[in-house]
């Protein structure tokens, strides 16, 4: 949580109708809150909401059936194959996914992750070097190698094959390889453009199923791919969606034993997962594993075929998971003891730190949590030996990372990623000259963000809307995630009946709104922050789960003191709306002329005043009406 309130920038939903997408069997604030989203048709609104079919991905794939030809070969003659996977939540269950699948279709296929401590990131020389020993001739990789020049050069000069599934940025002079499969190779507009590693991993394992008439074979890869899709955080849009609603319902009844052992040590029971499961309880475990120990292990679990087996390696990855979990807090209190310690004035644009003894592993987690904390791109560094620093970085929505580092090629010795993170190795001496350039490009990000924190309310709802029905017509909206956040709402005018400070630095407060009290918690609150006793509020819906009862609770996101009346600007004129009554309104210029105006039963906007006509007045009086809570 933001740790001053005056830090936070509100901005107004977009105007949308009063009844926007009439038809489409939702609370009216569900519905402004998709058409903002940019649906405009209840036909497009229902197909997201319910997606009906994909298109053929051997369509929109160019070398998906070059890849499948060559896989199917492999099945039918019991070829080994090298799943070159990488040590993330996204390239472990890939590799996972592609064992699981090409085992039982006949191949002999076999893991290669590199040691992130000693290898690094993705495919490398030496690993081709060892795989073209053991007398591998294809390679698979999974969640990178698309950026691997050198080691698929290396492959083309032993005459090895090479099959690219990969989601990071495509490079100007891609080296040689026998296929791509990637998400920008398919056409603008493609449902596929939003899928990871293991997604792109799941179409090829189909495609091969499909070919050799047994799909069967490959019954868990759609629940591996629902893990690594949460995991990696991909839009949950396109494809994404509507696999996942398909594989949500069924993972709580996976065959995979390593699955299982993990849900049931995250207490997870019986019922349909949800996203936020995924993210919160079963990716953790996984990706620690990948971040401080060997990747080996969580393959292994999703491999297992024994569930004793597979519960003795999820409880070493729980394990690994609590030390991760103390380490980012660690480091994370050091970084931001450093930011504050350098930054007294102002924030630079860009925060970059650095210390040699930062672990590797966790600094991605770290640097996201300074994002979420400052609203800042972020880079962490630790040392990487011979004078060399390794990075994390990650961003807000709207800094492209791997723009900037490719800005920044001639000061980094490696670097790769996409727009929402990425990684670097750099020089000890250019990081001085990379801090400035990268400040130099976050600087016009940040002058068209504002140097608040924003918040970005979907739709208005009173405390009495709170309630199971709209939890249940919100659930039809889920899953959430990138690309289809969860939904932020605001209320306005609640008091302040009870406010207690938690252990952890939470706070709990209990509001009210005429007669309807709601119960809300901010994680990670500063107790020295002011809450007004009269307070407008942004906040998530969930529900708080303790000893067997439900209840719904509102995550608090911002908190301000509450106005009767709100400032609007057009370039550098302010008009002030003030709400006179529980339907009407006016607004008044800097030169002190007013107009009134009201809303009718129809959540229309009416107005007596000529001016109201014009089409610059107009606007500003529906804005006026959502900056006074008049209309969802």
């Amino acid at each position: 949580m933001p740790v001053d309130p005056p830090n936070w920038c509100w901005s107004l939903p977009a105007v949308v109708d009063p009844d926007p997408l009439p038809g489409l069997e939702l609370p009216l604030p569900l519905r402004a809150l998709l058409r903002r989203r940019g649906f405009r048709s209840v036909e497009e609104a229902k197909q997201f909401l319910i997606p009906t079919s994909l298109p053929e991905a051997e369509l929109h794939f160019p070398d998906l059936k070059k890849a499948t030809n060559r896989l199917v070969e492999a099945c039918q003659n019991n070829e080994t194959v090298a799943i070159c996977g990488d040590y993330d939540a996204d390239g472990m269950t890939s590799t996972a996914l592609l064992l699981r699948a090409l085992g039982p279709l006949g191949a002999a296929p076999r893991a290669a992750i590199p040691s992130r401590m000693e290898e690094g990131y993705g495919l490398n020389p030496s690993m081709v070097d060892r795989q073209h020993r053991d007398g591998v001739k294809i390679l698979v990789t999974v969640d990178n190698g698309v950026a691997a020049s050198a080691a698929l050069r290396r492959a083309a000069d032993l005459g090895m094959e090479v099959i690219v599934t990969d989601h990071h940025t495509i490079p100007d002079k891609p080296a040689p390889m026998t296929a791509l499969i990637h998400p920008a190779t398919t056409p603008d507009g493609s449902p596929y453009r939003g899928l990871a590693g293991v997604g792109l991993a799941y179409v090829l394992a189909r495609a091969v199923a499909e070919q050799l008439n047994q799909p069967e074979a490959i019954c868990s890869a759609r629940d591996l791919f629902c893990v690594g899709t949460v995991a990696d955080m991909a839009p949950l849009i396109g494809a994404n969606r509507a696999w996942l609603l398909e594989g949500l319902n069924q993972l709580h009844r996976t065959e995979c034993f390593g699955l299982q052992a993990l849900q049931r040590l995250a207490g997870l029971g019986e019922h349909p997962l949800t996203a936020d499961d995924i993210g919160f309880q079963l990716a953790p475990r996984i990706n620690a594993v990948g971040r401080l120990g060997e990747p080996r292990l969580v393959v292994e679990l999703l491999t297992a075929e024994e569930p004793t087996t597979a519960m003795a390696l999820a409880r070493r990855c729980d394990d690994f998971n609590r030390q991760r979990r103390d380490l980012c807090d660690a480091i994370e209190a050091e970084a931001v003891a450093l930011v504050e310690a350098d930054s007294s004035d102002q924030l630079p644009s860009f925060l970059l730190l650095a210390q040699s003894h930062w672990h590797h592993g966790v600094i991605g987690i770290v640097a996201a949590r300074l994002v979420e904390r400052y609203h800042r791109p972020a880079a962490l560094l630790a040392g990487d030996g011979e004078g060399l620093m390794r990075a994390s970085v990650r961003s807000p929505r709207g800094f492209a990372v791997d723009q900037a580092l490719n800005h920044c090629a001639t000061l980094l010795e490696r670097f790769g990623g996409h727009p929402a993170a990425g990684g670097f190795t750099v020089r000890a001496e250019n990081v001085h000259a990379l801090h400035e350039l990268l400040c130099d490009q976050a600087d016009s990000w940040l002058k068209q963000q504002g140097q608040g924190l924003p918040i970005q309310p979907d739709a208005l709802l009173r405390l009495d809307e709170v309630n199971w029905d709209l939890w249940k017509s919100l659930q039809s909206l889920a899953p959430f995630g990138i690309g289809h956040e969860v939904p932020l709402f605001w209320s306005r005018d609640c008091t302040v009946e009870e406010r207690r400070d938690l252990k952890g630095g939470h706070l709990a407060l209990r509001l009210r709104q005429a007669k309807t009290e709601r119960r809300a918690i901010a994680w990670r609150w500063d107790p020295a922050s002011h809450v007004p006793d009269q307070c407008d509020v942004a906040y998530r819906i969930s529900v708080n789960r303790w000893q067997g009862e439900q209840r719904l609770q509102l995550e608090l996101k911002a908190i301000r003191t509450h106005s009767d009346s709100v400032m609007l600007q057009r370039g550098l004129r302010n008009y002030v709306a003030k709400q006179i009554s529980s339907s009407t309104f006016t607004l008044t210029n800097s030169d002190g002329q007013s107009l009134q105006a009201a809303i009718d039963d129809n959540l229309s906007l009416v107005s007596n005043d000529e001016l109201a006509k014009d089409s610059r007045v107009s606007q500003l009086l529906e804005e006026a009406v959502l900056g006074l809570g008049l209309r969802p």
